[in-house]
Protein backbone atom coordinates (compact mmCIF):
# COMPACT_ATOMS: atom_id res chain seq x y z
CA UNK A 1 0.00 0.00 0.00
CA UNK A 2 1.37 3.44 -0.60
CA UNK A 3 2.00 6.59 1.68
CA UNK A 4 -0.68 8.21 -0.65
CA UNK A 5 -3.29 5.70 -0.54
CA UNK A 6 -2.69 4.92 3.63
CA UNK A 7 -2.91 8.69 4.32
CA UNK A 8 -6.10 8.90 2.37
CA UNK A 9 -7.87 5.91 4.19
CA UNK A 10 -6.99 7.44 7.70
CA UNK A 11 -8.20 10.73 6.68
CA UNK A 12 -11.02 9.06 5.23
CA UNK A 13 -11.69 7.12 9.02
CA UNK A 14 -11.19 10.05 10.67
CA UNK A 15 -13.69 12.29 8.77
CA UNK A 16 -16.01 9.57 9.01
CA UNK A 17 -15.37 8.88 12.81
CA UNK A 18 -16.43 13.54 12.79
CA UNK A 19 -19.15 12.75 10.67
CA UNK A 20 -20.75 10.44 12.74
CA UNK A 21 -20.29 12.31 16.02
CA UNK A 22 -21.15 15.06 14.07
CA UNK A 23 -24.58 12.93 12.99
CA UNK A 24 -25.42 11.71 16.60
CA UNK A 25 -24.63 14.92 18.02
CA UNK A 26 -26.99 16.50 15.52
CA UNK A 27 -29.99 13.58 15.88
CA UNK A 28 -29.52 14.03 20.09
CA UNK A 29 -30.66 17.37 19.66
CA UNK A 30 -33.16 17.56 17.41
CA UNK A 31 -34.68 14.27 18.82
CA UNK A 32 -37.87 15.92 20.23
CA UNK A 33 -38.13 15.25 24.01
CA UNK A 34 -41.66 13.58 24.68
CA UNK A 35 -44.19 15.84 26.16
CA UNK A 36 -44.50 15.59 30.30
CA UNK A 37 -48.20 15.45 31.07
CA UNK A 38 -49.85 16.05 34.61
CA UNK A 39 -52.86 14.48 35.40
CA UNK A 40 -55.17 16.52 38.12
CA UNK A 41 -58.23 13.95 39.06
CA UNK A 42 -61.14 13.90 41.78
CA UNK A 43 -61.55 10.02 41.52
CA UNK A 44 -59.67 7.36 39.47
CA UNK A 45 -61.47 4.40 39.84
CA UNK A 46 -63.13 1.94 37.28
CA UNK A 47 -65.44 3.70 34.60
CA UNK A 48 -64.25 7.17 35.70
CA UNK A 49 -63.67 9.64 33.33
CA UNK A 50 -60.33 9.90 34.90
CA UNK A 51 -59.32 6.32 34.05
CA UNK A 52 -61.08 6.26 30.80
CA UNK A 53 -58.53 9.62 29.48
CA UNK A 54 -55.62 8.68 31.97
CA UNK A 55 -55.13 4.95 30.91
CA UNK A 56 -55.61 5.68 27.38
CA UNK A 57 -52.54 8.65 27.79
CA UNK A 58 -50.67 5.56 29.79
CA UNK A 59 -51.45 2.00 28.18
CA UNK A 60 -52.80 3.78 24.31
CA UNK A 61 -55.66 3.03 22.17
CA UNK A 62 -57.18 1.43 19.12
CA UNK A 63 -56.43 4.13 16.40
CA UNK A 64 -57.69 3.69 12.76
CA UNK A 65 -56.53 -0.13 12.63
CA UNK A 66 -53.53 0.11 14.60
CA UNK A 67 -53.17 0.56 18.76
CA UNK A 68 -51.79 4.18 18.90
CA UNK A 69 -49.71 4.87 21.66
CA UNK A 70 -49.44 8.58 22.63
CA UNK A 71 -46.10 10.77 22.35
CA UNK A 72 -46.03 11.97 25.80
CA UNK A 73 -45.74 10.59 29.37
CA UNK A 74 -48.13 11.06 32.51
CA UNK A 75 -45.42 11.63 34.99
CA UNK A 76 -47.12 13.22 37.81
CA UNK A 77 -50.49 12.07 39.38
CA UNK A 78 -53.27 13.91 41.88
CA UNK A 79 -56.06 12.24 43.02
CA UNK A 80 -58.40 13.72 45.89
CA UNK A 81 -60.82 11.22 46.76
CA UNK A 82 -59.05 7.52 46.99
CA UNK A 83 -61.70 4.68 47.53
CA UNK A 84 -61.17 0.64 48.21
CA UNK A 85 -62.34 0.46 44.48
CA UNK A 86 -59.49 3.08 44.08
CA UNK A 87 -56.68 1.96 40.28
CA UNK A 88 -54.42 4.97 40.91
CA UNK A 89 -51.99 3.20 42.82
CA UNK A 90 -51.72 0.10 40.93
CA UNK A 91 -51.23 2.20 37.21
CA UNK A 92 -48.19 3.83 39.43
CA UNK A 93 -46.98 0.16 40.03
CA UNK A 94 -47.77 -0.44 36.45
CA UNK A 95 -46.46 3.13 35.34
CA UNK A 96 -42.85 3.92 37.36
CA UNK A 97 -43.10 6.88 35.06
CA UNK A 98 -45.71 8.41 36.57
CA UNK A 99 -45.65 9.86 40.43
CA UNK A 100 -48.08 10.43 42.57
CA UNK A 101 -48.09 13.59 44.56
CA UNK A 102 -50.51 14.96 47.81
CA UNK A 103 -50.86 18.11 45.78
CA UNK A 104 -51.88 19.70 42.58
CA UNK A 105 -48.73 22.42 43.13
CA UNK A 106 -46.27 19.19 43.96
CA UNK A 107 -47.94 17.46 40.89
CA UNK A 108 -47.62 20.73 38.20
CA UNK A 109 -44.23 21.11 39.23
CA UNK A 110 -42.77 17.69 40.22
CA UNK A 111 -42.33 18.08 43.89
CA UNK A 112 -39.72 20.99 42.59
CA UNK A 113 -40.71 25.00 42.98
CA UNK A 114 -41.34 25.51 39.00
CA UNK A 115 -43.48 24.13 36.75
CA UNK A 116 -42.37 21.20 35.23
CA UNK A 117 -45.01 20.03 33.16
CA UNK A 118 -46.07 20.66 29.58
CA UNK A 119 -49.89 19.81 29.47
CA UNK A 120 -52.58 19.31 32.00
CA UNK A 121 -55.37 16.98 32.48
CA UNK A 122 -57.84 18.61 34.69
CA UNK A 123 -61.20 15.49 35.06
CA UNK A 124 -63.22 16.94 37.92
CA UNK A 125 -65.91 14.22 37.44
CA UNK A 126 -67.07 11.51 39.60
CA UNK A 127 -66.48 11.47 43.56
CA UNK A 128 -68.16 12.22 46.09
CA UNK A 129 -69.12 16.14 46.45
CA UNK A 130 -72.37 18.10 47.82
CA UNK A 131 -75.00 18.72 45.59
CA UNK A 132 -76.57 22.05 45.92
CA UNK A 133 -80.30 23.29 46.00
CA UNK A 134 -80.76 23.06 42.78
CA UNK A 135 -79.45 19.19 42.07
CA UNK A 136 -75.89 20.61 40.45
CA UNK A 137 -73.26 18.71 42.01
CA UNK A 138 -70.24 20.70 42.93
CA UNK A 139 -67.29 19.59 41.62
CA UNK A 140 -63.78 21.30 41.71
CA UNK A 141 -63.24 22.25 38.44
CA UNK A 142 -62.83 25.82 39.07
CA UNK A 143 -61.03 25.14 42.46
CA UNK A 144 -58.25 23.12 41.01
CA UNK A 145 -58.28 25.68 37.59
CA UNK A 146 -57.12 28.22 40.24
CA UNK A 147 -54.56 26.23 41.91
CA UNK A 148 -53.02 25.57 38.64
CA UNK A 149 -52.97 29.37 37.27
CA UNK A 150 -51.23 30.04 40.93
CA UNK A 151 -48.89 27.98 39.99
CA UNK A 152 -48.03 29.48 36.46
CA UNK A 153 -48.00 32.94 37.73
CA UNK A 154 -45.11 32.03 40.55
CA UNK A 155 -43.34 30.06 37.32
CA UNK A 156 -43.72 32.61 34.65
CA UNK A 157 -44.72 29.96 32.80
CA UNK A 158 -47.87 28.56 31.57
CA UNK A 159 -48.96 25.01 29.66
CA UNK A 160 -52.06 24.34 27.89
CA UNK A 161 -55.29 22.70 29.90
CA UNK A 162 -57.68 20.21 29.19
CA UNK A 163 -61.01 20.83 31.39
CA UNK A 164 -63.21 17.71 31.33
CA UNK A 165 -67.08 18.54 30.56
CA UNK A 166 -68.25 21.80 31.34
CA UNK A 167 -65.70 24.57 33.00
CA UNK A 168 -67.85 24.81 36.27
CA UNK A 169 -71.55 24.52 37.62
CA UNK A 170 -70.81 28.10 38.83
CA UNK A 171 -71.22 30.45 35.10
CA UNK A 172 -69.44 33.04 36.86
CA UNK A 173 -66.61 31.06 37.65
CA UNK A 174 -66.56 29.61 33.76
CA UNK A 175 -66.29 32.87 32.18
CA UNK A 176 -63.10 33.57 34.86
CA UNK A 177 -61.41 30.31 33.81
CA UNK A 178 -61.35 31.75 30.22
CA UNK A 179 -60.53 34.95 30.62
CA UNK A 180 -57.76 33.94 32.69
CA UNK A 181 -56.56 31.61 30.16
CA UNK A 182 -56.55 34.17 27.46
CA UNK A 183 -54.38 36.83 29.98
CA UNK A 184 -51.80 33.97 30.39
CA UNK A 185 -51.83 32.55 26.88
CA UNK A 186 -52.41 29.31 27.28
CA UNK A 187 -54.23 26.66 25.24
CA UNK A 188 -57.36 26.10 26.96
CA UNK A 189 -59.70 22.98 25.77
CA UNK A 190 -63.04 21.76 27.38
CA UNK A 191 -66.19 19.75 26.81
CA UNK A 192 -67.66 16.41 26.09
CA UNK A 193 -67.05 13.55 24.66
CA UNK A 194 -70.11 13.70 22.32
CA UNK A 195 -68.98 16.37 20.07
CA UNK A 196 -66.11 14.13 18.66
CA UNK A 197 -67.94 10.43 18.76
CA UNK A 198 -68.66 8.77 15.69
CA UNK A 199 -72.42 10.09 14.45
CA UNK A 200 -74.76 8.25 12.18
CA UNK A 201 -74.90 9.11 9.46
CA UNK A 202 -71.42 10.23 9.25
CA UNK A 203 -71.95 13.66 7.84
CA UNK A 204 -72.11 17.63 8.45
CA UNK A 205 -74.90 20.30 8.59
CA UNK A 206 -74.69 21.53 4.61
CA UNK A 207 -72.34 24.33 4.35
CA UNK A 208 -74.32 27.68 5.43
CA UNK A 209 -77.80 25.99 5.87
CA UNK A 210 -80.20 28.27 7.96
CA UNK A 211 -80.97 26.25 10.69
CA UNK A 212 -85.24 27.55 11.95
CA UNK A 213 -85.31 24.85 14.92
CA UNK A 214 -83.62 22.10 16.10
CA UNK A 215 -84.49 19.36 19.10
CA UNK A 216 -82.11 17.01 21.12
CA UNK A 217 -83.03 13.71 23.11
CA UNK A 218 -81.08 12.43 26.11
CA UNK A 219 -82.40 10.23 28.86
CA UNK A 220 -82.49 12.86 31.64
CA UNK A 221 -79.48 14.08 34.68
CA UNK A 222 -79.60 17.30 35.80
CA UNK A 223 -76.10 19.52 35.47
CA UNK A 224 -73.62 16.09 34.09
CA UNK A 225 -76.30 15.00 31.84
CA UNK A 226 -77.40 18.32 30.66
CA UNK A 227 -74.31 19.21 29.58
CA UNK A 228 -73.72 16.44 27.13
CA UNK A 229 -76.98 16.76 25.08
CA UNK A 230 -76.59 20.50 24.90
CA UNK A 231 -72.95 20.67 24.02
CA UNK A 232 -73.94 17.96 21.10
CA UNK A 233 -76.56 19.81 19.47
CA UNK A 234 -74.67 22.64 19.79
CA UNK A 235 -71.75 21.30 17.73
CA UNK A 236 -73.65 20.67 14.62
CA UNK A 237 -75.81 24.41 15.52
CA UNK A 238 -73.18 26.14 15.73
CA UNK A 239 -72.21 25.56 11.82
CA UNK A 240 -75.01 27.58 10.53
CA UNK A 241 -75.09 30.45 8.59
CA UNK A 242 -73.65 33.26 9.87
CA UNK A 243 -71.78 30.85 13.02
CA UNK A 244 -72.67 31.25 16.54
CA UNK A 245 -74.12 34.86 17.89
CA UNK A 246 -75.25 33.55 21.44
CA UNK A 247 -78.47 32.94 23.10
CA UNK A 248 -81.03 35.02 23.91
CA UNK A 249 -83.21 33.44 26.56
CA UNK A 250 -84.14 30.27 28.10
CA UNK A 251 -87.32 28.63 28.91
CA UNK A 252 -87.52 25.42 31.37
CA UNK A 253 -89.87 22.69 31.51
CA UNK A 254 -91.43 20.14 34.20
CA UNK A 255 -94.45 18.13 35.65
CA UNK A 256 -97.22 19.32 33.68
CA UNK A 257 -95.75 22.03 32.05
CA UNK A 258 -93.56 19.60 30.01
CA UNK A 259 -96.82 17.15 29.23
CA UNK A 260 -98.33 20.26 27.78
CA UNK A 261 -95.37 21.19 25.59
CA UNK A 262 -95.20 17.53 24.43
CA UNK A 263 -98.26 18.01 22.81
CA UNK A 264 -98.15 21.28 21.97
CA UNK A 265 -97.68 20.61 18.17
CA UNK A 266 -95.01 23.80 18.17
CA UNK A 267 -92.90 25.68 19.56
CA UNK A 268 -95.41 29.18 18.92
CA UNK A 269 -97.82 26.48 20.99
CA UNK A 270 -95.15 26.21 23.60
CA UNK A 271 -93.56 23.18 23.00
CA UNK A 272 -91.54 21.94 19.92
CA UNK A 273 -91.64 20.71 16.44
CA UNK A 274 -93.31 17.23 16.78
CA UNK A 275 -91.61 16.01 13.33
CA UNK A 276 -87.75 16.94 14.93
CA UNK A 277 -88.58 15.04 18.02
CA UNK A 278 -89.61 12.24 15.84
CA UNK A 279 -86.75 12.15 13.65
CA UNK A 280 -84.88 12.18 17.39
CA UNK A 281 -86.39 9.32 18.36
CA UNK A 282 -86.11 7.35 14.92
CA UNK A 283 -82.46 7.79 15.17
CA UNK A 284 -81.88 6.25 18.62
CA UNK A 285 -80.22 2.85 19.00
CA UNK A 286 -81.35 2.31 22.19
CA UNK A 287 -85.19 3.51 21.84
CA UNK A 288 -86.63 1.17 24.76
CA UNK A 289 -89.90 -0.79 23.64
CA UNK A 290 -92.67 0.84 24.31
CA UNK A 291 -94.71 -1.81 24.70
CA UNK A 292 -94.73 -5.77 25.18
CA UNK A 293 -94.03 -7.92 22.51
CA UNK A 294 -92.18 -5.19 20.26
CA UNK A 295 -88.39 -4.29 19.91
CA UNK A 296 -88.69 -1.35 18.26
CA UNK A 297 -92.37 1.08 18.15
CA UNK A 298 -92.45 4.41 18.69
CA UNK A 299 -94.06 5.47 21.64
CA UNK A 300 -96.79 7.91 22.29
CA UNK A 301 -97.39 10.37 24.48
CA UNK A 302 -98.86 8.07 26.40
CA UNK A 303 -95.80 5.50 26.29
CA UNK A 304 -93.66 8.45 27.08
CA UNK A 305 -95.12 9.59 30.78
CA UNK A 306 -94.68 5.87 31.66
CA UNK A 307 -91.60 5.24 30.35
CA UNK A 308 -90.55 8.88 31.78
CA UNK A 309 -92.59 10.37 34.38
CA UNK A 310 -89.78 12.43 35.36
CA UNK A 311 -88.76 14.30 32.06
CA UNK A 312 -88.13 17.59 31.59
CA UNK A 313 -86.94 20.06 28.83
CA UNK A 314 -85.27 23.44 28.02
CA UNK A 315 -86.42 25.97 25.46
CA UNK A 316 -83.79 28.23 24.22
CA UNK A 317 -83.75 31.04 21.96
CA UNK A 318 -80.36 32.20 20.48
CA UNK A 319 -80.16 35.67 19.50
CA UNK A 320 -80.38 35.33 15.74
CA UNK A 321 -83.71 33.65 15.94
CA UNK A 322 -82.74 30.09 16.01
CA UNK A 323 -84.96 27.68 18.56
CA UNK A 324 -83.58 24.99 19.90
CA UNK A 325 -85.58 22.17 22.78
CA UNK A 326 -83.56 20.46 24.95
CA UNK A 327 -85.92 17.20 25.89
CA UNK A 328 -84.82 15.13 28.61
CA UNK A 329 -86.63 11.91 28.79
CA UNK A 330 -85.57 11.55 32.70
CA UNK A 331 -87.40 8.12 34.60
CA UNK A 332 -88.26 7.72 37.81
CA UNK A 333 -85.56 7.12 40.85
CA UNK A 334 -85.14 3.04 40.66
CA UNK A 335 -88.08 3.02 38.06
CA UNK A 336 -87.41 -0.82 36.61
CA UNK A 337 -88.11 -0.73 33.11
CA UNK A 338 -87.84 2.86 32.41
CA UNK A 339 -86.76 5.37 30.16
CA UNK A 340 -86.89 6.28 26.49
CA UNK A 341 -83.75 6.46 25.16
CA UNK A 342 -79.77 5.36 25.92
CA UNK A 343 -78.14 7.35 23.76
CA UNK A 344 -78.56 10.76 21.99
CA UNK A 345 -79.52 12.37 18.91
CA UNK A 346 -80.26 15.79 17.52
CA UNK A 347 -82.56 16.70 14.31
CA UNK A 348 -83.19 20.41 12.89
CA UNK A 349 -85.92 21.86 10.21
CA UNK A 350 -84.04 24.05 7.61
CA UNK A 351 -85.27 27.32 5.92
CA UNK A 352 -85.16 25.61 2.59
CA UNK A 353 -87.64 22.91 3.68
CA UNK A 354 -84.75 20.19 4.20
CA UNK A 355 -84.24 18.28 7.56
CA UNK A 356 -80.73 17.35 9.17
CA UNK A 357 -80.79 14.39 11.95
CA UNK A 358 -77.50 12.69 13.40
CA UNK A 359 -77.36 10.34 16.14
CA UNK A 360 -74.12 10.76 18.07
CA UNK A 361 -72.84 7.23 18.31
CA UNK A 362 -71.50 5.81 21.73
CA UNK A 363 -70.07 2.11 20.73
CA UNK A 364 -69.20 -0.69 23.37
CA UNK A 365 -70.36 0.25 26.28
CA UNK A 366 -67.51 -0.74 28.11
CA UNK A 367 -64.75 -0.11 26.70
CA UNK A 368 -66.11 3.22 26.22
CA UNK A 369 -64.46 3.51 22.93
CA UNK A 370 -65.92 7.43 22.47
CA UNK A 371 -63.49 8.17 24.45
CA UNK A 372 -60.77 7.70 21.94
CA UNK A 373 -61.53 10.89 19.85
CA UNK A 374 -61.67 12.95 22.75
CA UNK A 375 -58.03 12.22 23.71
CA UNK A 376 -56.70 12.61 20.14
CA UNK A 377 -58.11 16.01 20.57
CA UNK A 378 -56.79 16.42 23.80
CA UNK A 379 -52.94 15.13 22.32
CA UNK A 380 -53.75 17.64 19.75
CA UNK A 381 -53.69 20.33 22.59
CA UNK A 382 -50.70 19.27 23.94
CA UNK A 383 -48.55 18.95 20.94
CA UNK A 384 -49.79 22.55 19.79
CA UNK A 385 -50.74 24.71 21.99
CA UNK A 386 -53.55 25.34 20.66
CA UNK A 387 -57.44 24.14 20.84
CA UNK A 388 -58.72 21.81 18.21
CA UNK A 389 -62.39 23.70 18.25
CA UNK A 390 -63.09 26.66 19.83
CA UNK A 391 -63.20 27.40 23.75
CA UNK A 392 -66.06 29.33 23.23
CA UNK A 393 -68.42 26.42 23.09
CA UNK A 394 -68.68 24.70 25.71
CA UNK A 395 -68.15 28.24 27.88
CA UNK A 396 -71.84 28.58 25.98
CA UNK A 397 -72.86 25.69 26.82
CA UNK A 398 -72.05 25.97 30.40
CA UNK A 399 -73.52 28.76 30.84
CA UNK A 400 -76.80 27.32 28.76
CA UNK A 401 -76.89 24.08 31.34
CA UNK A 402 -76.24 26.91 34.26
CA UNK A 403 -79.51 29.46 32.61
CA UNK A 404 -81.32 26.48 32.13
CA UNK A 405 -81.05 24.97 35.54
CA UNK A 406 -81.78 28.01 37.02
CA UNK A 407 -85.23 28.37 34.92
CA UNK A 408 -86.17 24.95 36.37
CA UNK A 409 -85.36 26.45 40.18
CA UNK A 410 -87.22 29.32 39.35
CA UNK A 411 -89.94 27.60 37.47
CA UNK A 412 -90.07 30.80 35.02
CA UNK A 413 -88.17 31.88 31.58
CA UNK A 414 -85.36 34.06 32.00
CA UNK A 415 -83.51 36.60 30.14
CA UNK A 416 -79.33 35.75 29.28
CA UNK A 417 -77.87 38.77 27.94
CA UNK A 418 -74.32 37.03 29.40
CA UNK A 419 -74.82 34.15 26.86
CA UNK A 420 -74.36 36.56 24.03
CA UNK A 421 -70.76 34.68 22.63
CA UNK A 422 -69.84 35.29 19.02
CA UNK A 423 -67.57 32.99 17.57
CA UNK A 424 -66.98 30.90 14.48
CA UNK A 425 -66.50 26.97 14.59
CA UNK A 426 -63.47 25.11 12.66
CA UNK A 427 -63.70 24.94 9.21
CA UNK A 428 -64.36 20.93 9.30
CA UNK A 429 -66.61 19.50 12.17
CA UNK A 430 -63.91 17.74 14.43
CA UNK A 431 -66.11 14.40 15.32
CA UNK A 432 -64.37 11.37 14.16
CA UNK A 433 -65.44 9.48 11.19
CA UNK A 434 -63.43 6.25 11.11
Amino acid sequence: MSLQSSWSRRQFLASATLAGQHLLSTTARSAPRRLRIAALTTIYHKYSHSQHIVDRFLEGYGWEGRHHRPEMDVVSLYVEQVGENDLSRERARRHPEMKIYPTIAEALCQGGSQLAVDGVLLIGEHGSYAKNDRGQVLYPRYEYFQQVVEVYRQSGQTAPVFNDKHLSWNWDWARKMVDQSRELKFGLMAGSSLPVTWRQPAHELPEKAEVEEAVGIWGGGIDGGDIHVIEALQSIVERRAGGERGVQSVEALRGDRFWQALEAGSWDAGGWDPRLLEACLSRSNQLNPARDSYSHVLPTPADLRRLAPEAYAYRFTYRDGLRVSIVQFQAAPKQEGGGVVGDCSMAARLRNGGEYSVLFYLPYYSMRNFFSPQVHHIESLFQTGRSPYPVERTLLTTGMTAAGIESLFQKKPLETPHLAIEYQPTAQSTFWRS
